[in-house]
This record gives structure tokens, C-alpha cells and sequence, in this order.
């Protein structure tokens, strides 16, 4: 059983979900508002976030980011907006998956069962090094040569995929699968735009990060 939070404005859509998510086997924590919803996730266990973009006082993605200052938690959103540019921003915020109003109550408990079985399989305290490099999923922080490196999630869990599977050669495809998700709805030109700003924020460090011309990217140790 999972404690899930579930941050929406439209009450009846909040007792849907939640009706769904109790159906599933977890408990639910609401917040009408974002505030609330930050509010909740300073003072309360949380092993899930699902939020509405739209909220009143204070966004999703707001609420998103504050979120991924504090836990690596999975969070999906709620929004009833279909452009590209929104999903796209959604997800260098730090969501990790993203379902349009309409939507089905029983696949969003899919989606949140699926996110849930990933997040407990893997091994929060391990902590990953190579070179000046240093990466600790449990703080969600990176240093290089002991000084803090601010990352979106997106390219952390870039590097966390790439530091987890040295030397791997990875397809572009294949990340977007294994950091956006299977139904992704964007291209590859999301992966190369993420990497070149990964680099450059590693600094020296970024070299590691290999490019493979018609077959993808690698994380090279030397």
C-alpha cells in the first residue's frame, strides 16, 4: 500500500481518483489547492504525487518543482491542455508521466501502480561515482569535485541511467523510453537537447558522456 497525494481543484474529480486509488489497495491525501499540496508534502509521508496543472494559488508545475527540491518521488499530471510545449515543460519540471483531461480512472491506476513498482525496485542509497563525479539518488544531488550541480530530473535521471550502466551504448529511442516513458509523445530531439545542457552543467566531467554517430550515447570511464 502506497500514500498518494493527490492535488486537484474539481472535487469531483478528486473523489474519482481517490475512489480509484483506495480500489487499488492505497491510502490518499487530498489538497484542493497548490499550496495545500506543498503544504502536505513538507508536514507528511508521500510515495506518490499526482497534481493538477491548473490549480488555484499555486500551479502543478510549481508544486512540482518544490516536490523534486525535497524527494524523488513519482508524480504524474493532470491537465486538460494538449499542446506539446505544456507536456514538454511538464517533464523538465520533473514529471514523470502525463495524462490529458478526459482521462481514465482505471489507467491512471495503472500508470500509478507501474511508477510505484519502479520506484520500490530500485536502490535509493546507493550511492554512484566515476571520476569527480559523484551522484546520491537518496538526496537527489550531484557534485563534482565536491561542489553541488543543479539538475532538472530530467537530466538527473539521465545520468543517474547513464552512471548505473557504464559503457552501455544507449539509442535515443531507448532513453526516451527509459526516462520519458513509453507513450512520450515528443521526439528524439528532446534526448539531445537534455544531454547538451547535462554536459555543460558537468563541466569537465561532461566528457564522459560519449556521442555515437547513428547509434546514440554511452557513459565512457576511462
Amino acid at each position: 500500500m502506497a500514500i498518494i497525494l493527490i492535488a486537484e481543484d474539481e472535487k469531483k474529480v478528486q473523489d474519482i481518483i481517490a475512489e480509484y486509488m483506495k480500489r487499488g489497495g492505497h491510502s490518499c491525501v487530498t489538497a484542493d489547492d497548490g499550496i495545500d499540496a506543498v503544504t502536505i508534502l513538507k508536514n507528511n509521508p508521500v510515495d506518490l504525487a499526482i497534481l493538477d496543472v491548473m490549480m488555484p494559488h499555486l500551479d502543478g508545475f510549481s508544486v512540482c518543482k518544490i516536490a523534486r527540491e525535497m524527494y524523488s518521488i513519482p508524480i504524474i499530471f493532470l491537465t486538460a491542455k494538449e499542446d506539446e510545449d505544456d507536456k514538454l515543460k511538464g517533464y523538465d519540471y520533473g514529471a514523470d508521466d502525463y495524462m490529458t483531461k478526459p482521462f481514465s480512472p482505471g489507467v491512471l491506476l495503472a500508470k500509478v501502480n507501474a511508477l510505484l513498482r519502479r520506484s520500490l525496485s530500485e536502490n535509493p542509497q546507493e550511492v554512484l561515482t566515476a571520476g569527480n563525479l559523484v551522484l546520491v539518488p537518496a538526496s537527489h544531488s550531484v557534485t563534482v569535485c565536491g561542489n553541488h550541480i543543479d539538475l532538472t530530473y530530467k537530466e538527473f535521471e539521465l545520468l543517474r541511467c547513464f552512471m548505473l550502466n557504464k559503457n552501455q551504448v544507449f539509442s535515443r529511442e531507448q532513453l526516451l523510453n527509459r526516462i520519458w516513458g513509453y507513450d512520450f509523445e515528443g521526439n528524439t530531439r528532446t534526448v539531445d537537447t537534455h544531454i547538451k545542457t547535462l554536459r555543460q552543467k558537468l563541466g569537465a566531467e561532461g566528457r564522459c558522456i560519449v556521442t555515437l554517430i547513428r547509434s546514440g550515447y554511452k557513459f565512457e570511464v576511462r
